[in-house]
C-alpha cells in the first residue's frame, strides 16, 4: 500500500477516550510509514493534553458560550475556517471521530473541497435537542465508510442506517500502562492523599452515562465495611453540559456524609495528564466502570495493563471482549450488586485472578493491529471518486 496522508479529526484536545484513541491510532499509523495528523479545536491554545509521536494541529477556536448547540456549531465552524484553504485540505483521507468533525467534513464535501470522509462511530448519543440529533445523523449518513470500535455499535448502525461498518477495535500501549511502579507513583499518592484503601477508581467524572451516582451509592456501602476506603473520581473534561447531574451527585455525597477533597473519602482529581494515569491505576485496588453506554471502554484496557482489577456492566460492549474470568460483571442499575463486586475485588484470590486475566486481555489489544484494521478503508477512500449525495449543499452549518 502506498504511503497515505490522513487527517484525523477529533472534538477536543482534552483527555477523553475518543481523543486518546485518535492520538494512539495516529502514532501507530505513523510508525507504519503513513502520515497521520490529528486535528482538534483548541480554544485554550495549550495544545493536546499529552505530547504525541505524530503530527498534531491545534485548530484555532473562538471562545464560545451559550447552549451546547451554540458550542457545537462554533466548533464545526472553527473546522470549516481551518480547512478553508486548499493547502489545509492536502490529504488523501479525512477521518472524523465525532459529529463535530463529521459535520464539518460533510459541508466541505458539498463545497467540493474534499471528495469524502471516513467516520468512526464510537457510540451514539441520545440527544434531547433535535439539532444535535440531526447533526449526529448527518455526520453518519454523509460518510463514505463507517468504522466502529465494537460489534455492539456496528450492529446498531446496521439496524438503524442499513450500513455495514468495519470493526477496528481498540488498543493499549503496554510501554505506558504497566504494573511496575515508577517515580511518579509516590508523588501522585501524596498529592491526592491516597491512603491504604481499599481505593476505588472511577474514570469520567460526574456523568450520567458513566453511572457516577450508582458508584457513589455503592461506595457508601463499601465504606460501611471498610471505613478507610476512598473513591477517586478522575477525568470529567467534556463538551456536553453535565451540571445538573453533577449537582445531583454532589447532593448525594452530602447526604451520605462523604467529604470531597485530597485525603478525604472522595477525591475529585479532574482531568489527569496521561503521564499520571498509570500511577492512579496502580494506586487503586479496582476500577469501577459500570457505564450505561460505552463505545468500548478504553480505560478498562488501561487498568488491566496496570494490574488493576476491573468492575464493568454486564452488558455490551464489555461482554464482547471480556468474560467472567477477566472482570467482575455487575448490574449497572443495582448499587448493592456493585458494592458486592467492590468488596470481592479486594479479596486476595479474586484480586490475583483478575490481575492475571487482565494482563492477558491487555496483551491482545494493540494499537498496531487497530491501525492495520483501518488501512483497507483508508485505501478505498483514497482511491474513490466523489460520491453523490441526497443532502442539500449548505453554505454554513445548518
Amino acid at each position: 500500500m502506498r504511503r497515505l496522508r490522513i487527517a484525523i479529526l477529533t472534538h477536543s484536545t482534552n483527555p477523553r477516550g475518543g481523543v486518546a484513541h485518535c492520538l494512539a491510532l495516529a502514532e501507530a499509523l505513523c510508525a507504519a510509514g503513513h502520515e497521520a495528523v490529528v486535528h482538534a479545536p483548541d480554544p485554550t491554545g495549550r495544545g493536546f493534553y499529552r505530547p504525541a509521536a505524530c503530527p498534531t494541529v491545534s485548530v484555532a477556536a473562538r471562545p464560545a458560550s451559550g447552549s451546547t448547540v451554540d458550542l457545537v456549531r462554533a466548533r464545526i465552524n472553527d473546522y470549516l475556517g481551518h480547512f478553508g484553504s486548499p493547502a489545509a485540505c492536502d490529504f488523501d483521507v479525512f477521518h472524523a471521530h465525532d459529529g463535530i468533525g463529521g459535520n464539518a467534513l460533510a459541508t466541505l464535501k458539498h463545497r467540493r473541497r474534499i471528495r469524502g470522509f471516513v467516520r468512526t462511530v464510537h457510540h451514539i448519543d441520545s440527544f434531547q435537542d433535535s439539532i444535535l440529533a440531526d447533526w449526529q445523523v448527518r455526520s453518519i449518513q454523509e460518510a463514505q465508510r463507517l468504522l466502529c470500535v465494537s460489534r455492539t455499535w456496528a450492529d446498531g448502525l446496521r439496524t438503524e442506517f442499513g450500513v455495514a461498518p468495519t470493526i477496528v477495535g481498540n488498543g493499549v500501549d503496554l510501554s505506558v500502562y504497566r504494573p511496575e511502579p515508577d517515580a511518579r507513583d509516590a508523588p501522585v499518592r501524596a498529592r491526592w492523599g491516597i491512603g491504604p484503601g481499599p481505593v476505588v477508581l472511577s474514570v469520567g467524572g460526574f456523568e450520567a452515562r458513566k453511572n457516577t451516582a450508582a458508584i457513589i451509592e455503592a461506595f457508601a456501602l463499601l465504606r460501611a465495611r471498610h471505613p478507610r476506603a476512598q473513591l477517586l473520581l478522575a477525568g470529567g473534561a467534556s463538551l456536553l453540559d453535565h451540571a445538573a447531574y453533577r449537582a445531583r451527585c454532589r447532593a448525594s455525597l452530602v447526604d451520605l456524609g462523604l467529604d470531597v477533597g485530597p485525603g478525604g473519602p472522595v477525591i475529585e482529581t479532574g482531568p489527569v495528564p496521561q503521564g499520571e494515569m498509570p500511577a492512579l491505576y496502580r494506586s487503586a485496588d479496582m476500577l469501577a466502570f459500570p457505564s450505561w453506554t460505552e463505545g468500548f471502554g478504553l480505560c478498562v484496557l488501561e487498568a488491566m495493563a496496570c494490574g488493576t482489577p476491573t468492575i464493568v456492566s454486564a452488558r455490551a460492549p464489555f461482554t464482547e471482549y471480556l468474560t467472567g474470568a477477566d472482570t467482575l460483571f455487575v448490574d449497572p442499575a443495582d448499587p448493592v450488586d456493585l458494592a458486592r463486586a467492590m468488596t470481592e475485588a479486594v479479596e486476595g484470590p479474586v484480586r490475583a485472578r483478575l490481575r492475571r486475566a487482565g494482563f492477558a486481555v491487555a496483551r491482545t489489544h494493540s494499537w498496531r493491529a487497530c491501525a492495520a484494521h483501518h488501512l483497507p478503508t483508508y485505501d478505498f477512500c483514497a482511491r474513490a471518486e466523489a460520491i453523490p449525495t441526497a443532502w442539500p449543499a449548505p453554505t454554513e452549518v445548518p
